[in-house]
C-alpha cells in the first residue's frame, strides 16, 4: 500500500482566499518510507503572507516572490501522489487548500476515501489527549527539538514518525532489524553447542499396567495396528 504523509504551509486561514506557498512530501510503501519525498516552496500568485502566517512559518512575500506558481508545479504533485492514500495532520485543513489549488487549475479534487486524518486517528487512541503534532511527538518519544517554526518537509518528517508510531510500525521495525543484527553477528568461527543425550535417563513415566494394556490392544488390533508399522512391524 502507497501513503504520502505531507504538510502544507499557507498564506493564511481561509482555503478560498489564501494559497499555499509551500508543500512538503514524504512517500511510504507498507508503512516504511521509501526515501522519496517532494518539497515544493510556491509563490502565491499576488496573495500576501498573513502576519499571523508569517509568525508560524517565516516564509516571506520576498522568499517566494521567484518561486513557481501553483499551476507550474501542479503536475509534479499530482504525479508524486498518484494512486496513493493522502496522510496528513488535520487533513481537512490541508486537503481544503490542496484541493481548491486543484480546481483552479483543473485538476479533479481527492475523493475522502482517499485521505487519512492522523488527528482522527490520535484522537481515537487517545481520547483524553492532547493530540497536536507536537503533543504526540513527545507522547511516543519522537525528538522535535529543532522545530522552532513550521515548516512543510519537517513537519511531514515528524509527522511520518508519529503515524508510524501509532500503527505500531516502530515495533515491527525494531523486532526485524534485532533478527537481523542477530543473525549478522553470527560468523564461522562461532560455538556451535551440540546437545547429545542425557548422562542420566529420565524415569519411566508409563507404568507396567499401562504397557500390558497397551500391548493388548495391539495385539487385538492385529496386523493393522499402525503402532507396529511405526516399530517396524516388532
Amino acid at each position: 500500500m502507497r501513503e504520502i504523509v505531507f504538510d502544507t504551509e499557507t498564506t493564511g486561514l481561509d482555503n478560498q482566499a489564501d494559497r499555499i506557498i509551500e508543500i512538503g512530501c514524504i512517500e511510504l510503501e507498507n508503512q516504511f518510507p521509501t526515501g522519496r519525498t517532494l518539497h515544493l516552496f510556491i509563490n502565491p500568485d499576488g496573495r500576501k503572507v498573513h502576519p499571523d502566517a508569517l509568525a508560524v512559518h517565516g516564509i516571506t512575500d520576498a522568499f517566494l516572490a521567484d518561486k513557481p506558481v501553483f499551476a507550474e508545479v501542479a503536475q509534479e504533485i499530482v504525479s508524486f501522489f498518484d494512486g496513493a492514500k493522502y496522510v496528513a495532520h488535520n487533513a481537512s485543513f490541508d486537503m481544503g487548500f490542496l484541493n481548491t489549488e486543484y480546481q483552479r487549475v483543473g485538476v479533479p479534487v481527492v475523493a475522502a476515501e482517499r485521505v487519512i486524518d492522523t488527528l482522527s486517528l490520535a484522537r481515537r487512541r487517545h481520547p483524553m489527549g492532547p493530540n497536536s503534532l507536537d503533543a504526540l511527538c513527545r507522547r511516543y518519544g519522537i525528538d522535535n527539538s529543532h522545530r522552532t517554526k513550521h515548516g512543510a518537509l519537517l513537519d511531514a518528517e515528524l509527522l511520518t514518525d508519529v503515524y508510524i508510531e501509532m500503527l505500531g510500525g516502530r515495533q515491527a521495525a525494531l523486532g526485524l532489524s534485532s533478527r537481523q543484527d542477530n543473525a549478522a553477528s553470527r560468523s564461522a568461527d562461532d560455538e556451535v553447542v551440540v546437545i547429545g543425550q542425557r548422562p542420566r535417563p529420565l524415569p519411566q513415566r508409563v507404568t507396567d499396567a499401562e504397557l500390558k494394556a497397551h500391548a493388548a490392544l495391539i495385539d487385538r488390533i492385529g496386523d493393522d495396528a499402525i503402532w507396529r508399522k511405526v516399530q517396524g512391524g516388532n
